[in-house]
């Protein structure tokens, strides 16, 4: 079988979540045996910067179809719209084939509604910033008007939790949503020392964007009430975002400049030296679709400490970290407590992540349940 995988930010040209699942689903289809072409940005792909892919990517589209003649292609994200309706407008003039594929990570209606004031009880710990903004009023209509887009023109959509399938059955009005959860190890990816030169363990880990909806004030607030029992508490923030400089100011404000360290943007091996030293990956976020960072932080057998939001719980339970409620930061500083006071069940968790991930988030199982769906849907279209 010939597929074509069609995303719009691909590694290492890009730090992206959406396209490291891309490489990985790829991986796990050779694998197979299947004949896998990756097309993106770049020599062979779509020309340009990344604003103009979903309108770049269609010649290059077309000539893919024509040559490699896949008989599945995917699509992923709203990016994908104008390479779905130039292979359905293919499909039309030369036969049935191929089959399409939208793989839809997040619901954009739900991601516009998480651009909102970050609660703490009554608190208010943090508000849009203009970029935040900007998106709910432009760039995340347009996203959400070309995800259904897509998803309408897919012989099948595909969501990466079940939490996330119900999301797109309603905001993009499509039927049976499929689930294809993400998967992690079919890359090297090899541990690379930081640039910032951590030589300390032991610490709290957050990875990700800087924005709103991921939570960061709110882990802020936890480890502000866990000052009287684990004063030297150390969190490290590996990322960057429209949001950093408020965070910086909330650090202060709270007076948490020694236990709080910046890291900005990390590449995937510093990423992966950072998991190997800490004691647990923190994720406070109030909207996600099913974030490959927690799959990486089981891979390094890393208790998750996470809000109990999205396709989330579906990968962590609490034989394997910690769930917490959103916008809870009494709740979460009482799991970061339990973490820190008892590092043998942290690390007993934490090897549960790792086993279950060997069971379920591999590459090969992303391959196998994306077979049996793709041969199902064949078999129903020429029945």
């Amino acid at each position: 079988m010939r597929v074509l995988l069609i995303a719009n930010t691909l590694p290492p040209r890009d730090i992206s979540g959406v396209g490291e699942q891309v490489l990985q689903l790829a991986a796990g289809l050779r694998e197979r045996g299947l004949e896998v072409e990756v097309l993106g940005r770049g020599s062979g792909g779509a020309r340009g910067p990344k604003v103009l892919f979903p309108l770049t990517v269609v010649l290059p589209v077309l000539w893919r179809l024509l040559r490699f003649r896949p008989q599945v292609v995917q699509v992923h994200e709203s990016d994908g719209a104008f390479a779905a309706l130039a292979t359905v407008f293919l499909r039309r003039l030369l036969g049935p084939r191929p089959l399409l594929l939208a793989l839809q990570q997040v619901s954009y209606l739900r991601e516009i509604q998480a651009v909102r004031p970050l609660r703490d009880q009554d608190l208010i710990l943090g508000l849009p910033g203009r970029t935040e903004s900007r998106f709910r009023l432009f760039k995340g209509p347009l996203q959400v008007l070309l995800g259904r887009w897509t998803s309408r023109l897919a012989d099948r959509v595909l969501a990466p939790s079940a939490v996330t399938a119900r999301e797109l059955e309603e905001d993009y009005d499509v039927k049976e949503v499929a689930v294809l959860p993400n998967v992690t190890g079919g890359l090297e990816i090899p541990l690379e020392t930081c640039a910032a030169a951590i030589n300390e363990s032991g610490f709290l880990l957050f990875v990700g964007r800087l924005r709103l909806r991921k939570g960061v004030e709110v882990l802020f607030q936890a480890l502000h009430r866990l000052a009287s029992s684990h004063p030297r508490a150390r969190l490290l923030v590996a990322g960057d975002g429209e949001h950093r400089s408020a965070l910086e100011a909330r650090c202060v404000e709270l007076g948490l400049q020694e236990q709080v360290r910046f890291l900005g943007r990390c590449r995937a091996g510093e990423v992966r030296e950072l998991m190997s030293r800490a004691s647990a990956l923190v994720v406070p976020s109030i909207y996600e679709g099913m974030p490959l960072v927690i799959l990486e932080a089981m891979e390094a057998s890393l208790p998750v400490i996470a809000s109990s939001v999205s396709g989330i719980p579906e990968v962590v339970g609490e034989t394997t970290g910690w769930l917490v409620p959103a916008e809870d930061s009494e709740a979460l500083a009482k799991a970061l407590e339990e973490s820190l006071s008892d590092p043998q069940e942290a690390r007993r968790r934490g090897s549960a992540g790792r086993q279950r991930l060997e069971d379920e988030f591999r590459p090969v199982h992303g391959a196998r349940l994306w077979h049996d769906l793709v041969s199902a849907e064949i078999a129903g279209q020429k029945d």
